[in-house]
């Protein structure tokens, strides 16, 4: 591993996948990081990754994931593919020993997750991952009311996430996201796995747990309604609900405990509130822009400034573990 004295700044980053989530969400995060700099970007499809580097003044294009991954003049990838292509690109990038942040859930299966853990772990190598929520300030003011006591002792976690089927669910084309050969549960892999992540880091650890799925559409050959339950270490009890045919969009979280309860939303903008036996309040909270600005820079923070990045291989192998007992629990 590079120790932190021997990084020259700017750390030069590639990205192998260049699509619709580095447009907006992550790409631009890295060009606004002080100690960061975005030099070369790759996708499969060569005009499509010229025109990303036009548009977002990026010095390097193409669509060989060699010349990311094995460009002398590249410190650090981001990897940010179909799930279903992590494990590929990964054990390249740690054998080519850089630092690298992939997009989540880290593989579609466990298996897959921790084959890419170890190979960064055994070589001590920076590994994060693009559960970004934890570097949310929203989702830290949950956590500082948690661990401040707001709501006294934390009994339950309850969690529903339910929306209508969309024009590409119902046209029948191809989607990867729906594509159980790429995502056996479908959205819930996509969407779910920030949730379930995200929990672990402001209840601890899951210990326990169980869960069920079906395809009740028949739109896609992955799940479209999933329903677990779950206790963390601490004792915390949950039960979640993600279902992707409803006739409504839903997204609620509420943590109920022995004097009152936090309820948020995983994705929408919605108000933080607590309530407790005596008064109630509402925390109006934004997103950045780049909703990984944040995660960005803690990775900065994490390798130039001995700070500890709260997404991290070890945090999302958890979460791998969590979504194959949910999806496979016999």
């Amino acid at each position: 591993m590079q120790s932190k004295k021997e990084i020259q700044l700017p750390i030069r980053w590639g990205i192998i996948g260049c699509g619709a989530v580095t447009e907006l969400k992550s790409g631009p995060a890295y060009q606004k990081t002080d100690g960061f700099e975005l030099s070369a970007v790759m996708r499969r499809n060569l005009g499509l990754a010229e025109d990303y580097a036009l548009r977002h003044n990026i010095e390097a294009f193409s669509s060989d994931p060699a010349d990311i991954i094995n460009n002398d003049n590249i410190d650090a990838v981001y990897i940010a593919t179909p799930p279903d292509s992590h494990k590929l690109y990964a054990l390249q990038v740690a054998e080519a020993g850089k630092p690298c942040c992939i997009e989540k859930p880290l593989a579609p299966s466990y298996a897959d997750s921790l084959a890419i853990y170890n190979a960064f772990n055994d070589k001590q190598i920076p590994l994060f991952v693009a559960y970004y929520r934890r570097s949310l300030p929203r989702f830290n003011k949950v956590k500082a009311l948690l661990e401040s006591g707001a709501i006294g002792d934390i009994r339950t976690i309850n969690v529903s996430l339910n929306k209508p089927a969309n024009a590409l669910d119902l046209s029948g084309e191809f989607n990867w996201r729906t594509d159980k050969d790429v995502a056996v549960g479908g959205y819930f892999d996509d969407l779910a796995s920030h949730g379930l992540d995200l929990f672990a880091y402001l209840l601890g650890d899951f210990d326990i747990v169980k869960g069920i799925g079906t395809n009740q559409q028949g739109l896609y050959s992955s799940l479209d309604s999933i329903s677990a339950c779950w206790q963390h270490k601490s004792g915390v009890t949950g039960v979640g609900s993600w279902n992707f045919g409803g006739c409504t969009r839903q997204d609620r979280v509420v943590i109920t405990g022995s004097e009152g309860e936090i309820g948020f939303s995983v994705f929408d903008e919605m108000p933080v509130t607590l309530q407790t036996l005596t008064e109630r309040q509402e925390f109006i909270i934004d997103n950045p822009e780049n909703i990984q600005l944040y995660h960005v820079q803690n990775m900065c923070k994490h390798l130039i400034c001995n700070g500890t990045h709260p997404s991290t291989g070890a945090t999302a192998l958890h979460t791998s573990w969590v979504m194959e007992q949910i999806l496979h629990s016999k």
